[in-house]
């Protein structure tokens, strides 16, 4: 688990425990889920109405693996990204304080590692890392550590921004971050609405950045059918971070593409064509899966990761 990873945006995975409750839309195509539960059954998935799930803590062996990937960056004078958890959340509600008090004390002490905590939790962060355990009190945020929330809509994006910014004035983390995947709706995560709201909760009118934007869309998980993006979605993503200078990485165009993407092609995928959406404008995608879909948009691959020093 986790020395290499698929995912375009990290270098690692770790995983300190794996188990967590669905809290919104993205949650319907989680892949942990139909991983670690549908699969493996590792551990019961909560939902509403089904109940908090079950969680488990990940072996010592597993634990010693950010020690060596720590060792390797610092011969090589290297920052390697880690996604931690991949198959669970930090700042979960039923995670005991003890296991994520020892998460933060192996991130601290793997300083070559730049651990990026995802959540959909942002509203947790400042409490869980700061007055949940005695240990931590007196200490300050671990600067290899970045804090990231998912914003698959907007009205996730008025949710969680705020909270993210809080944390971010706050606690001061080597970076912010969005990961918009899967993008299930236009987002635009500069509005008057977010901005307010951000304002409020941090009592004066200096508003930290949105350092980096991710997106992606979604894939087919276990029995749930994947949704389909419009490709406008991801350019109002990419054309707001081109021209405030924000860092912008494309994951995956998810099951979905359309024609223009495709180009000449498509008549070579005919075939493998399994269903057709299409949007109130009248555009038209077609589901070919992931793999064919790509990571391109408008023919080009975005790569962009904040910089951190060596």
């Amino acid at each position: 688990m986790g020395e290499i990873t698929a995912i375009s945006w990290a270098d690692h995975t770790f995983n300190a425990w794996i188990g967590c409750m669905k809290v919104s839309p993205a949650c319907d195509s989680c892949y942990a889920e139909a991983l670690m539960d549908k699969r493996y059954g590792r551990v019961e998935w909560g939902a509403p109405g089904v109940g908090p799930g079950t969680r488990a803590r990940t072996s010592a062996s597993n634990w010693q693996q950010p020690v060596r990937w720590n060792k390797a960056a610092l011969a090589k004078g290297s920052r390697p990204f880690v996604f931690c958890s991949s198959l669970a959340d930090v700042f979960d509600n039923q995670v005991p304080a003890e296991w994520r008090s020892d998460l933060f004390d192996l991130i601290r002490s793997t300083p070559n590692l730049v651990w990026l905590l995802l959540t959909k939790r942002p509203q947790n962060i400042i409490r869980m890392s700061t007055t949940e355990n005695p240990r931590w009190l007196g200490e300050a945020w671990p600067s290899n550590a970045a804090i990231g929330t998912t914003v698959e809509d907007q009205a996730r994006a008025d949710l969680n921004i705020p909270h993210l910014l809080h944390a971010t004035d706050w606690l001061k983390p080597a970076f912010n971050f969005l990961s918009c995947e899967p993008l299930l709706g236009p987002v635009l995560p500069w509005t008057t609405r977010i901005l307010a709201r951000t304002m409020e909760l941090l009592g004066h009118n200096d508003v930290p950045a949105i350092d980096w934007v991710i997106t992606g869309g979604e894939t087919d998980q276990g029995g749930h059918n994947a949704r389909p993006t419009h490709p406008d979605w991801y350019r109002i993503l990419r054309n707001l971070c081109a021209a405030t200078g924000v860092p912008y990485h494309h994951k995956q165009n998810g099951e979905f593409s359309d024609f223009d993407h495709i180009g000449t092609a498509w008549n070579d995928l005919l075939p493998k064509i399994r269903e057709q959406q299409k949007f109130i404008d009248g555009k038209a995608l077609i589901k070919i899966g992931k793999h064919r879909s790509g990571r391109l948009l408008d023919g080009v691959e975005h790569n962009a990761r904040p910089q951190v020093a060596a």
